[in-house]
């Protein structure tokens, strides 16, 4: 008998494989099925056919905020880590078991793109956990529900279905979302509820939200906007004014929309309209108290009931205050007294005066200061054509440069005045309708029109009177005098100090000289204008009328002299 040979080292290592399943189908990481053996405390012993057994956690075998539910028998999966570790034992895992078959499954479900169940069971940044089964996948805070949640405890360790957004098994991501199951239940929800609602219906809900343009109202599974508008006829600035989050209300249904299932609601058309016969109510040219709500850059209105407002237009509210913030005439709350200028039912528009309501500031300015009165301002503003002066009653008057002053031009007068000063003048004009009032401040000045006793129709001129003038000032464009020793002052245009260029000469005079002169009109203030040239144009008409035309022989000359000789000797 041939002794018997001892296996070498590959022997030896040949038969542990072949114990172990062989080198092609090793035990090491896959999942296998094995046999509860024990359960020790907060451990379970599982045989899966190897030399040792190997331990698992006992909370591996339980879901997220539940209890472990096995027992000695059982025959369950897990992953083998490793065949032996330090201490002759399995290396299992539950977890990874769970896992690798979770994620098998999941692939699958995400590709039919079907729910999913899983437990949410801890945050992370952005977001939060959820265990899908052995799979761990991630729930962004923005899909947990249709509108943002505050506390999200509730919904924590309870298994609910969920929606696969993307996943990844290389890199080990599962993005889900409880907002898409919710939307989705919603809709459908949405579809049945509002086949029974009909537009003009009259229902019941509860406040479920508020924001800035309005209310969302729960109408049993569905929800409803209750646009700010629709609260009440009356102006609200912000819904919270008069309904608060969980207020059970009654509104009616004014619009759906079937095809975006979108619902508006309204209050107000629950109670009377208070703009029906408010034309009656409110005629044209009625004085009434109101309240002023609300103030913008084209006016401010003002509420005359519940629910009925007007707008004063910022052009109506004062008669004396021009390109004015309305903010700066009146505020909000401020009770005032308003005309009614104009009503339309169907626009719902009352048109409102406020400055009709007072007293007309220049109807009081004429009828205390007639056209020749003297008064007396501040000067307010200086433009390149006048003067305005602040007058009594805060209206203001304009003196023309043409008037501020005798004997220099408009120019050089505006430049005598500034801003600030205190001025006298006379009223010339009053225009109260288009708000004007003309002044002038030359009228004062001595021997001017206007001043004292004489005047244009006082003094005894006319207008084809030849009267004796005298030089007061020679300038440029023409001669300032006088009629009389103590009449009233004029000017003499430069082309009618005669009827040829050398007569034109306003060097040819002098102050004081005297000479004669022709009425031929007055300005404005009534102030006379002369001409020499008209007067001699006047005295050959009147030679020839007298001596008798040119084509009886004698010449113009012959006639002017007869006529110059007859004057002296007369």
């Amino acid at each position: 008998m041939a002794p018997t040979a001892f296996p070498s080292r590959d022997d030896f290592a040949a038969l542990l494989n072949e114990s172990l399943g062989g080198e092609d189908g090793g035990f090491e990481g896959r999942v296998v099925k094995g046999t509860v053996t024990g359960v020790e405390n907060d451990m379970v012993l599982i045989d899966v056919g190897l030399k040792s057994e190997g331990r698992v956690a006992l909370r591996e075998f339980a879901m997220p905020g539940m209890k472990a539910d096995i027992k000695v028998g059982d025959e369950v999966e897990v992953y083998v880590d490793r065949v032996e570790n330090a201490h002759g034992e399995a290396v299992l895992s539950r977890d990874r078991a769970r896992r690798e078959a979770a994620w098998d499954k999941l692939e699958a479900e995400f590709t039919e793109n079907t729910r999913v169940e899983g437990v949410i069971f801890g945050r992370v940044k952005g977001g939060f956990t959820v265990d899908l089964d052995g799979a761990v996948a991630f729930l962004p805070g923005s899909q947990v529900d249709i509108r943002p949640v505050r506390d999200v405890t509730p919904l924590m360790d309870i298994p609910q279905p969920f929606q696969i957004l993307k996943m990844d098994r290389r890199r080990g991501n599962i993005v889900v979302s409880r907002r898409a199951i919710l939307e989705e239940t919603r809709a459908e929800q949405r579809t049945g509820l509002i086949q029974n609602l009909a537009e003009g219906q009259i229902i019941e809900g509860v406040v479920k939200n508020i924001t800035d343009y309005g209310a969302f109202v729960d109408l049993g599974g569905i929800d409803g906007l209750l646009h700010v508008t629709d609260l009440s006829y009356k102006r609200i600035n912000h819904p919270n004014e008069m309904i608060n989050i969980g207020d059970v209300l009654k509104v009616q249904i004014i619009r759906i929309n079937r095809d975006t299932q979108r619902i508006s609601l309204g209050m107000k058309q629950l109670e009377s309209d208070p703009w029906e016969g408010a034309e009656a109510k409110y005629p044209v040219g009625a004085k009434l108290s109101g309240r002023v709500t609300n103030i913008t850059e084209y006016g401010a209105f003002v509420e005359l009931e519940a629910g009925i407002e007007g707008l004063v237009h910022v052009s109506e509210m004062s008669w004396t205050k021009k390109n004015v913030h309305p903010g700066k005439i009146v505020s909000t709350s401020q009770e005032v007294e308003v005309l009614v200028l104009e009503v339309d039912g169907d626009k719902r528009r009352i048109s409102l005066g406020l400055k009709q309501a007072q007293s007309n500031p220049w109807d009081s300015f004429a009828e205390r200061h007639p056209i020749g009165t003297e008064v007396e301002g501040e000067v307010k503003n200086a433009t390149e054509f006048g003067l305005f002066i602040g007058l009594e009653g805060d209206v203001d008057g304009m003196v023309h440069m043409s008037d501020i002053a005798w004997g220099i031009s408009g120019e050089d007068a505006l430049n005598l005045h500034r801003k600030g000063e205190m001025v006298k003048a006379i009223v010339l004009d009053i225009d109260i309708e288009k708000e004007r009032i003309s002044l002038g401040m030359k009228q004062l000045e001595k021997g001017a029109p206007g001043a004292g006793a004489s005047s244009s129709a006082g003094s005894g001129l006319n207008k084809n009177q030849t009267v004796t003038v005298t030089v007061l000032e020679v300038r440029d464009g023409g001669l300032e005098v006088q009629a009389g020793d103590d009449g009233v002052t004029g000017f003499i245009k430069r082309g009618d100090l005669g009827r040829d260029r050398d007569e034109q000469r306003t060097e040819r005079f002098q102050p004081g000289q005297k000479f004669d002169a022709l009425v031929i009109g007055f300005d404005r203030s009534k102030k006379p204008n002369f001409s020499v040239k008209a007067l001699q144009i006047a005295e050959e008409k009147q030679a020839v009328a007298q001596y008798g035309s040119s084509d009886s022989g004698a010449s113009l000359g012959d006639i002017l002299g007869e006529a110059l000789k007859a004057k002296s000797e007369a």
